[in-house]
């Protein structure tokens, strides 16, 4: 024999003995299955009691979740990112039993734990796929994105993002959220109003990933006229603004501009998915208000933000990205404001209009400063220099350019870079000091 005998069988008290939960575990975890029935049903009859208990002069009012049921279910919230527990959550039919929790009960953090039981177990491919396709469950997860409590709408963008995310249901979810236009309504309402970055994070996400499936999606929530505040009855609603994609967007962008630079960059990222279609530009540039405010903001950040002179050489590799979403927004107000003063250039974005984006010169030329400036910023490192000369992103047209704008503004980062230049390419940097006598003389 090549190997040794296996074992005689086990006798069944041996088993239970080693086993003393006799099979209880939940898969290969140490999860019991009765603690998960427990729980499950306790949910059960905390709802049917919290429905008997509430009559109907009270339906405004909000439940308190026990104390003790309210650890247990957080456990199993816990629990639900294994696996196994999903996967059995899933057998006993758990999604159904959070369904209806979803839909009765006034309990806003039991809704929010359910939602986020949900969205754990949508982590893992096969559940994800089962509920995608229960159309009453997909219908009630939309309804909350209605709700006024910010945890759900968090939980609940989180579960929408999962989903989508997951190519085999992405189209499932675009066709249910293209059918309920109020879904558009209540994400820009909270992108104009909420001060909660964590929910506008994600929510912002959600709107990303959806204008990146769907084109057509996003031409619709471009279109879209208006939205009101859910609690905002009907008649009152013409004296409420108007709330629109971009200046929503451009809202959510100014609170977490601070707070969340993953954040800015998802909001900057959908401003450039905008760009790419003729309708978006022209929901940025068409009203003299949101074209001002969203250049004021994307040139404050260009200029203030990105890239500064005491900045680490690590931050380009971190703002890069939403750097690059910037610009390309910018380059098209700009390419947007050359077709409007030159009319027989126009292609279909601006046929026929002449409005003026209010962009001055000096705006126009301060921001290629900024931008010129940080390309030195970029090259202040001999590796770098040797590189960018090397590939032909610097020569002395290209410096002699950079300098005539520069100079005498920023004459110490000229002289810098200059500096740098005399070890890489001496005859260049002195050809560049003939030219440019004031650096000759303080190098």
């Amino acid at each position: 024999m090549d190997r040794n005998p296996s074992p005689p069988p086990a006798d069944r008290d041996q088993e239970e003995e080693q086993d003393p939960a006799g099979g209880d575990c939940v898969g290969r975890t140490v999860y019991s299955k009765h603690w998960l029935f427990g729980v499950l049903s306790g949910l059960i009859q905390t709802v049917t009691s919290e429905n008997a208990k509430s009559g109907s002069d009270d339906k405004e009012s909000q439940m308190e979740l026990d104390e003790e049921m309210e650890n247990d279910i957080c456990r199993v919230w816990d629990m639900s990112m294994d696996e196994d527990v999903a996967l059995f959550l899933q057998e006993f039919n758990a999604p159904d039993i959070f369904m209806g929790i979803l839909v009765k009960s006034k309990c806003p953090r039991l809704r929010e734990i359910c939602m986020g039981i949900l969205g754990n177990m949508a982590c893992f491919q096969e559940i994800c796929v089962s509920i995608s396709s229960d159309k009453n469950l997909g219908q009630v997860i939309l309804h909350c994105v209605y709700d006024s409590d910010p945890p759900t709408l968090l939980e609940t963008s989180r579960l929408l993002l999962t989903c989508l995310s997951q190519t085999e249901v992405a189209s499932v979810w675009v066709e249910r959220i293209r059918e309920q236009p109020a879904v558009h309504d209540s994400i820009c309402f909270i992108m104009s109003s909420s001060t909660n970055v964590d929910l506008l994070v994600k929510v912002g996400e959600v709107v990303d990933k959806l204008f990146d499936l769907d084109e057509k999606l996003m031409l619709e929530w471009i279109r879209n006229g208006a939205a009101r505040p859910l609690d905002q009855p009907q008649e009152d609603c013409d004296e409420q603004p108007v709330f629109r994609i971009v200046p929503c967007v451009l809202e959510a962008a100014k609170q977490v501009r601070s707070e969340n630079p993953e954040g800015l960059d998802v909001y900057m990222h959908i401003l450039q998915l905008l760009t790419t279609v003729d309708d978006g530009i022209q929901a940025i540039v068409q009203c003299p208000d949101t074209r001002k405010d969203t250049w004021n903001l994307l040139f404050d950040m260009v200029c203030h933000e990105f890239c500064q002179a005491d900045d680490p050489p690590i931050m380009l590799q971190e703002q890069k990205t939403v750097l690059a979403s910037v610009l390309s927004v910018l380059s098209a107000i700009c390419s947007s404001q050359a077709e409007q003063e030159h009319p027989k250039m126009e292609t279909g974005i601006n046929k026929g209009r002449k409005e003026e984006l209010g962009i001055s010169s000096a705006k126009k030329c301060e921001l290629l400063d900024a931008l010129i400036f940080k390309l030195l910023w970029l090259f202040r490192g001999e590796e770098t220099v040797a590189q960018g000369l090397k590939e032909g992103q610097l020569n002395k047209q290209k410096c002699s350019c950079a300098f005539q704008s520069l100079l005498p503004l920023y004459g110490p980062v000229v002289e810098d870079f200059v500096k740098i230049l005399h070890d890489v390419d001496k005859a260049l940097a002195e050809d560049l000091e003939e030219s440019f006598p004031s650096l000759k003389v303080q190098t």
